[in-house]
């Protein structure tokens, strides 16, 4: 998992509340038990104009040129606004590795679904939590300004605007460190290393009869 301690992005805005995970990544894209190749299929439906089916040339399908991530203005954004409840619905790993194939590092939003949350850290997706008033402040800016962009600095727990405003952020201390670290569950895992050989051993030791 990358580390992720301060960037600096283009912001694209998702201007919907209650984005469930089949918006995100439809279900026909599950089928894959590989983790990777889902950027091209982030809110498939809406970002096309035909229906998306795995093992399709993506780059040759139709765009919808209405849908905000097709508007050559927020091409190469690495920051999402959304409204409240972003990634409501079914539990899916696949949303966040969506967003994140995609090009996007951190989500900011009012309130995202609990589930959505966790499953976001476990795989280095930032998400913010900012107040609503905050967040529509947001929308606006970057609706009027081409090429908005916002300084997300994790370990000061602060998004800062063009202008120098900073608006602080909450955050668990354990995704924290585990994002400022890049440690997603196996690195975790793998930190106590020698501490799971050591026992292994002594497990050997204690009862030979089970190795034999």
């Amino acid at each position: 998992m990358e580390k992720f301690v301060k960037q600096e992005g283009l912001v694209a805005p998702m201007d919907r509340a209650n984005v469930d995970t089949d918006a995100v990544i439809p279900k026909q894209y599950l089928k894959s038990i590989k983790r990777t190749g889902y950027g091209p299929n982030l809110f498939d439906e809406w970002r096309y104009l035909d229906h998306g089916e795995p093992g399709m040339d993506h780059s040759k399908r139709p765009l919808n040129p209405d849908f905000v991530l097709n508007q050559p203005r927020y091409r190469g954004a690495t920051v999402l606004i959304a409204r409240e409840n972003f990634g409501c619905g079914s539990s899916r790993e696949h949303a966040p590795w969506a967003l994140l194939q995609y090009g996007f590092q951190a989500v900011i939003a009012p309130s995202f679904a609990d589930i959505f949350y966790n499953n976001s850290f476990k795989n280095g997706l930032l998400l913010i939590k900012l107040d609503a008033k905050v967040v529509d402040r947001l929308f606006k800016e970057v609706q009027r300004t081409a090429g908005y962009r916002l300084a997300v600095d994790l370990e000061k727990q602060s998004v800062t605007t063009p202008g120098g405003e900073s608006f602080r952020f909450d955050i668990d201390p354990f995704h924290k460190h585990c994002l400022l670290n890049g440690l997603d569950e196996i690195g975790l895992t793998l930190g106590h290393a020698d501490k799971i050989k050591a026992f292994e051993q002594r497990h050997r030791e204690r009862q030979p009869w089970l190795f034999a």
